[in-house]
């Protein structure tokens, strides 16, 4: 007997795992059917009934899927006890249970039995089930788990068996019949075995016989539930009179025309990627709909809560004023006193309204925010703070949802609730909170018992939120909230959920929730597989007051209560003043009344008392200058109140230091400090080089100290874990930054959601100028345009313009990625900012964690959390300290000698020379060819012009350079307006390069104050009009005052007007020439130790190693391959000094493996061979993998072995291991046998012989196959490059490199010719059958993918063969227009003709020019040179140019006689006899 059964429920249990005992998580029965069939398949009976709900409801999303509602289960049902009594009866029958996905309704049932302890063997009897991996593999459905096949759903399977699909209708009866027929016809297909059926052989032989014909439905009827479920309701709301009338809701209108409204559940763009609404939107918005109050309440963030409260009262701040200038001007219309041009106000308008400006928070809340073994997400319930203390609490809950709480979301629990519930106002959220949601899946009790707790945790600060978007669910949950809110008390309020500002905007808002998921827009909402996240329609938007209280005319009480709300809501602003964590000073250092009071006395009196110290040190005798400037200096610190900023910042640095961690100089501002400069912050001079404290710290202003420090990129994280275990890890952070969606990620995006060809996505972001954004083109004047872009990308900008006009899929890609433009796509973190607070971290600010680390990170940006009372410190780490560093080190591998970069002396030759010379590449700030060019032409000599150039090699002050180059060499008069100006802008040859030299002036030509120096630098800098006008005439009048003429005052004044906001600072300029001017120390004295530092510091990054190579090429160093006995992890210099290619820059090597090669190597000499080697190391850490590649990158290359070279090692001799796996195994048995060897019995070891492997003999490598398996490990060849055998092939004949290919446009109606090797080839067939390929052309410098196709294809596939070298010619043509759009396409290559490289110089070499120079013409030079053109007699003319230099004089002359082969040898043969040629 077969008793095949299905259930419908109230829902879904929350963890299918639970066992049956725990009824609270398995839903109710309300429907159970079954059928009872004997063996061979005949029904024995058929059962179907409802069941009456016994203190419970039926959620609406379960009647939504089945159709039964709460009142037609309590018409038609029957008792639970009366069913579980006849199912019980109908289980005594049967052999097996058998169902669809029938654990689940195993579950129901035997949770239902559980409840009313009633006996039964549900549990015990053998079960079958319609959907397994078997029926999986039947219906082979992709999609399953791990690549496996889809488990079928009852339709899927009905489909399969009986090619009909079967509705499921979510009618137990209905499920039931179709889930026998297929169970069955699965019998009569023999699709069970004996064993499971539990029966004889013959069964299937007589289950055919009595069912010889497709299994058959049995026909049953079947009742529609949502019919009858409706019939009901509409009968139900014919009875209920209760509606209101026409006449209250007039009423209702008329009440609550003076009821202010106000939106408390808003979305920001820090509700990432779920909000098209920026804060600057939000405030806008609701001053547009005159609201006194608006709420932010993002997902479970709160980042923009700064922005956000800072932004309203700087709205409120106008707000006051343009009321208060309102009333002036009313007032001096009424009594005549307006001034002259004033317009009159007759008529005083309404004042404008303030707003209040409410934080708050949407939370997940779950069970346990501690639980991360499965997924609960929890419901969304919105908190809003009373004032700063609920701010506060806020805050709190945020950075536990994020530090401890996150699984999937952020979450909290209600025990944290409790635990941070003052001073916090509750909304129950959206249908996702939790009392809606229960009412929508579990029931109403629940929802009700779920209420009750946030009443009894909230009281009065509790407030049922209802929306109206013109949803049924929510329609019904309205309904069941507004009987709640009455029957306990509780006050609704209306809102509406808002994600966007406009109703148009309602489409790009689903765009963005596409960006999110990776969706397309195409994809129908809904839940599940083949669904996608959305919101069900468009009225998510921000509506004005008059349309939420049109919703809402029927409950006013809900628009009334909102007052109430914002009466509760005291305005706060969450600006304060930096808090400096507590630092230990000494005993002897402490002032009692600091503690009383909170003074810095003892910090003050401990930080004059290290200074000096410092200063005795760094200065040797303190002279009245310095003390006057020290003195000064502290006095301004002092005023300022940042004592312990310099006590904090010496301590790491000093602590840095002590850990062998290189320190910058300084950098930026800080370097004017001289109290830093005796305390070792930075390390250059501030007296000596005239830089500025109050460039620093302005005396006249209290202003935060900003010292950025400069460490190298490897210790950088060891001073950070400094800093932590010092402060603790709760008061360090780092800071968050927000990635926002440029113009052209935002065209990307939208395209991807709304399935643009991502070629049309591409050339519409390239039309984007660079650094523009698209609200700065569409929409803006014509006229605006013209003088913000060059006609080049005028031209794109128009193009863009006509897009936007357009009505196809660009167009509205455009359009919508117009107003996405600017939305927050992600988070990271700051590179450099770190945050050190006084206490623990989240009682300041909301923190969430640094991505992969347990570190926190503040959920403000780095733009507000100073002025939210954060100590910001900035640790940057610099490559080039770490380049120095290993360079001091290298030096002293090899050559005994510890260099010192900080004491290098300012006038070395050497390195001018280097300058002078322009050979800087690899030269920290000094190596790009522009500024290789200026110092050819300056030839600098000192160390200011160092300075100078690093301050003017820049946007703006780059036109000043010839003039300063011409003054230095004399060629160009020095003039100084005044002669006072000498002594400051002498160094500078009368050019006024930094503001510091603007400072000076003011304050010696015009008696300024440093506050006044420095506050006039920043207007000048910042273009301040309104401050240089105020400033202008105190200059004037009191340089003149001191005798200086008013004209020349005049011009200085304009110059510097011109030229301050160009002019930079000095302090940050001498700090990097300093530090250049140690690498260049560096190249110039120990040029193989300095590249091998450069190549080992850009190891990672193939491009750069291969351009840092060349130069040593150019420098004559020899950059030799990896070597065992040679190298280390990075890039080091070997005794005769080459430059040795480190191991770690090997794929596959890792660090684990070069420390035991390289351990080994020192401790017992270098490997005589690779079965030393391999008996030696340590064969854990050097794995196989770590073996051959170092054998490919030429690693072994060294030993020497008889005849042995690369392909040996990879050799398998029949066997199936290679010679190198038979080394490894030969290591590992070898160091077994040493740790196992046992002693004999005379006291001696016994040595156990293992015989080494027999070197196998195979054919070598051919040169290409090296070269390419060479870069497959490295990323670049090393020993050789390809096309080394053709490079007078390539500078003779061609005029473009493989890379011209990346930028088509440029060279669009030119022919070019370029060659390369061909490093991969793909033939291919398109749709038509013609065929056509892509191959990969490599050169020097470059590699790309070229396509070809048609004709060109057939005459030109015979060259396209991997690893051959080829000469190509191309033609570059417009690219066709599009007939649709008329726009135009990329450029398409023409190929005119493809020839292997080798035959390039017979065929295009015409005839040979040799030029003599004869200062240079020696006999024996004349007799080689006819030697070696003898030796290549040909049919090519010969040509001679013989030059003199001094008269410039040149003569040319034809060889009539002498004729040459023109070859590769040839001019090799010349080349190394030092004879310069042309060919052609």
């Amino acid at each position: 007997m077969y008793l095949i059964f299905d259930t419908e429920t109230t829902g879904l249990p929350k963890r299918w795992n639970a066992p049956i005992t725990d009824t609270d998580n398995w839903p109710r029965c309300i429907q159970i059917a079954w059928q009872l069939h004997d063996a061979m398949g005949n029904l024995i009976e058929s059962q179907d009934y409802l069941v009456q709900p016994d203190g419970f409801n039926i959620p609406y999303d379960a009647e939504q899927i089945h159709g039964i509602s709460t009142a037609l289960a309590e018409q038609d049902g029957i008792p639970l006890a009366e069913v579980l009594e006849k199912f019980n009866i109908a289980l005594e029958k049967t052999k097996f249970v058998v169902g669809q996905n029938v654990g689940f309704d195993l579950n129901i049932m035997g949770a239902e039995f559980h409840r009313l302890s009633v006996e039964n063997q549900l549990q015990e009897l053998p079960v079958l089930d319609t959907c397994t991996e078997h029926t999986a593999s039947l219906c082979q459905i992709p999609g399953g788990r791990g690549g496996k096949f889809k488990l079928p759903t009852l339709t899927e399977l009905h489909q399969f068996l009986f090619n009909v699909p079967f509705s499921e209708a979510h009618n137990a009866t209905a499920d039931v019949e179709a889930t026998t027929r297929c169970f069955l016809e699965l019998i009569r297909r023999k699709q069970y075995t004996i064993e499971q059926l539990d029966v004889q052989p013959d069964y299937f032989e007589n289950f055919s016989e009595a069912n010889p014909q497709e299994i058959q439905l049995i026909g049953l009827k079947h009742i529609n539930l949502k019919k009858a479920s409706k019939k009901i309701a509409d009968k139900l709301w014919a009875e209920d009179t209760g509606g209101v009338s026409e006449a209250e809701i007039k009423e209702n209108v008329e009440s609550l025309t003076d009821a202010p409204f106000a939106h408390l559940h808003n979305h920001t763009q820090f509700s990432i990627l779920q909000s098209t609404i920026s804060v600057a939107d939000l405030i806008q918005a609701t001053a547009k709909n005159k609201m006194s109050a608006v709420a932010m309440t993002d997902h479970a963030n709160m980042m923009g809560a700064f922005h956000f409260v800072n932004g309203v009262l700087s709205y409120n701040k106008g707000v006051v004023a343009r009321n208060e200038e309102n009333q002036k001007r009313y007032r001096a219309t009424q009594d005549n006193t307006l001034e002259e041009g004033q317009e009159p106000l007759t008529e005083l308008p309404i004042p404008e309204k303030e707003i209040t400006p409410i934080v708050g928070c949407e939370f997940q809340v779950c069970e346990n925010h501690l639980d991360k073994s499965q997924k609960d997400n929890g419901y969304q319930i919105v908190l809003l703070a009373k004032n700063k203390n609920g701010y506060h609490n806020l805050a709190k809950m945020s950075s536990i949802a994020f530090v401890d709480g996150k699984y999937y979301v952020p979450r909290i629990d209600k025990k944290i609730i409790e635990q941070y519930k003052e001073d916090i106002i509750v909304l129950t959220g959206n249908l996702y909170g939790e009392v809606p949601s229960k009412v929508l899946n579990v029931g109403e009790n629940q929802a009700e018992q779920a209420l009750l707790w946030w009443k009894e945790t909230f009281g009065d600060d509790l407030y049922i939120e209802i929306m109206r978007h013109k949803q049924e669910d929510e329609d019904r949950v309205n309904q069941v909230l507004i009987q709640f809110a009455k029957k306990h008390n509780v006050k609704l309020i209306a809102t509406n959920n808002t994600y966007y500002t406009e109703k148009e905007n309602a489409n790009a808002h689903d765009i963005l929730l596409c960006v999110k998921d990776g969706e397309k827009q195409a994809t129908p909402i809904g839940r599940g597989r083949g669904y996608r996240y959305g919101l069900p329609n468009q009225e998510y938007y921000f509506k004005s007051s008059e349309d939420m209280k049109a919703l809402f005319s029927d409950i006013p009480e809900a628009i009334i209560n909102i007052k109430e709300v914002v009466d509760k809501i005291e305005t706060y602003t969450l600006a304060r003043d930096v808090l400096l964590p507590a630092f230990d000073i000494p005993e002897d250092f402490v002032f009692e009344e600091d503690k009383q009071d909170g003074g810095k006395r003892g910090e003050n009196k401990y930080l004059r008392h290290i200074t000096y110290e410092g200063a005795k040190k760094r200065y040797g005798d303190i002279t009245p200058e310095i003390d006057e400037r020290l003195d000064f200096e502290l006095k301004v610190i002092e005023n300022t109140g940042y004592p312990g900023y310099f006590l904090i910042v010496e301590d790491f640095i000093r602590a840095a230091r002590d850990m062998n961690v290189s320190v910058g100089p300084g950098r930026g501002s800080a370097a004017g400090s001289a109290v830093a400069y005796c305390l070792w912050i930075t390390n250059l001079d501030p007296i000596k080089y005239d830089l500025l404290f109050e460039r620093f710290l302005n005396p006249d202003r209290v202003s935060m100290p900003d010292i950025d420090i400069d460490f190298d990129d490897e210790g950088r994280g060891r001073v950070m874990d400094y800093v932590i275990d010092k402060y603790g890890s709760n008061q360090v952070a780092q800071i968050i930054t927000y990635g926002t969606m440029a113009a052209k990620s935002s065209i990307r995006d939208t395209a991807r959601a709304l399935d643009l060809p991502l070629g049309d996505a591409d050339r519409m972001a390239k039309l984007i100028p660079n650094m523009s954004k698209l609200k700065k083109i569409i929409g803006v004047d014509e006229k605006v345009l013209k003088s913000k872009f060059n006609s080049e990308e005028l031209l794109k900008v128009n193009e863009l313009l006509a897009i936007s006009e357009g009505d196809d899929l660009e167009s509205e890609t455009l359009n919508q990625a117009y107003i996405l433009e600017g939305s927050v796509r992600n988070t990271g973190i700051h590179a450099c900012g770190v945050i050190i607070t006084p206490d623990d971290i989240t009682k300041f600010v909301p923190v969430a964690l640094a991505k992969d680390s347990d570190m926190y990170c503040t959920q403000f940006d780095n733009s507000v959390v100073e002025n939210a009372g954060l100590l910001k410190m900035d640790f940057l780490g610099l490559k080039t300290l770490t380049l120095i560093k290993d360079t001091v080190k290298i030096v002293k591998a090899k050559h005994d000698i510890q260099l010192d970069p900080e004491n290098f002396p300012l006038d070395d030759e050497k390195t001018y020379e280097l300058f002078q010379r322009g050979e800087t590449v690899g030269v920290f700030q000094y190596e790009s060819p522009g500024m290789q060019k200026h110092m050819r032409s300056l030839k600098p000599t000192v160390f200011a012009d160092l300075i100078a150039m690093n301050a003017l090699y820049r946007p703006g002050p780059m036109e000043y350079i010839p003039s300063f180059i011409a003054r230095k060499h004399g060629t160009e008069e020095i003039i100084y307006d005044l002669d006072a100006c000498e002594e400051y802008l002498a160094e500078t040859y009368g050019i006024t390069v930094y503001q510091e030299q603007v400072m000076l002036l003011s304050q010696k030509l015009a008696d300024f104050t440093k506050g006044e120096a420095d506050v006039l630098r920043k207007a000048m800098g910042k273009k301040q009009k309104h401050v240089l006008d105020k400033m202008k005439p105190k200059f004037i009048k009191q340089a003149s005052e001191k005798g200086h003429e008013v004209d020349k005052l005049e011009k200085i004044w304009k110059d510097w007007e011109a030229f301050a906001a160009y002019a930079f600072n000095k302090s940050h300029s001498t700090c990097y020439a300093w530090i250049a001017y140690q690498t260049a120390y560096l190249k110039a004295h120990y040029p193989a130790e300095y590249m091998a530092a450069v190549l080992s510091n850009n190891m990672n990054d193939i491009k750069t190693v291969t351009f840092f190579m060349e130069e040593c090429k150019r420098m004559g160093l020899e950059v030799l391959g990896p070597d065992v006995n040679e190298s280390y992890y990075k890039f080091a210099v070997n005794k005769e000094g080459a430059v040795r290619f480190g191991m770690g820059a090997v794929k596959g090597v890792g660090r684990a493996a070069v420390e035991t090669i390289v351990e080994h190597r020192k401790e017992e000499g270098n490997f005589k061979s690779v079965f030393d080697m391999a008996k030696r190391i340590d064969l854990r850490a050097a794995n196989k993998k770590a073996f051959e590649n170092l054998a490919l990158a030429g690693g072994f290359d060294s030993f020497g072995l008889e005849d042995s070279h690369r392909a040996q090692y990879f050799h398998q001799e029949g066997d199936g291991i290679t010679f190198l796996e038979k080394v490894m195994k030969y290591g590992s048995k070898y160091q077994d046998s040493q740790n196992s060897s046992q002693v004999s019995l005379f006291g001696d070891s016994s040595e156990v012989q293992i015989p080494e492997p027999v070197v196998p003999p195979c054919e070598e490598w051919g040169t290409m196959e090296k070269l390419r398996r060479e870069k497959e490990v490295v990323g670049i060849y090393i020993s050789g490059h390809p096309l080394d055998d053709f490079k007078t092939e390539i500078n003779a004949f061609c005029n473009a490199s493989v890379s011209a290919a990346n930028d088509l446009p440029k060279y669009v109606n030119r022919e070019l010719s370029f060659a390369g090797v061909i490093t991969d080839v793909q033939h291919r067939v398109s749709k038509n059958g013609k065929g056509w390929a892509l191959f990969t052309m490599e050169d020097y410098t470059d590699s790309y993918e070229f396509r070809i196709f048609g004709e060109e294809y057939l005459r030109f596939r015979h060259f396209l063969m991997i690893s051959s070298f080829a000469y190509v010619k191309v033609f570059v043509k417009e690219g066709w227009v599009n007939r649709d759009t008329g726009k135009k396409g990329d450029p398409r290559l023409q190929y005119n003709s493809f020839m292997l490289l080798q035959e390039v110089m017979e065929a295009y070499a015409k005839k040979l020019t040799i030029k003599l120079n004869i200062a240079e013409l020696k006999e024996e030079n004349i007799i080689n040179l006819k030697d070696t053109l003898v030796s290549h007699q040909g049919k090519h003319p010969l040509n001679f140019v013989v030059y003199e230099m001094e008269e410039e004089i040149k003569v040319s002359m034809s060889s009539r006689k002498q004729k040459i082969q023109i070859t590769s040898e040839l001019l090799a043969q010349l080349e190394e006899s030092n004879v310069h040629y042309k060919l052609n």
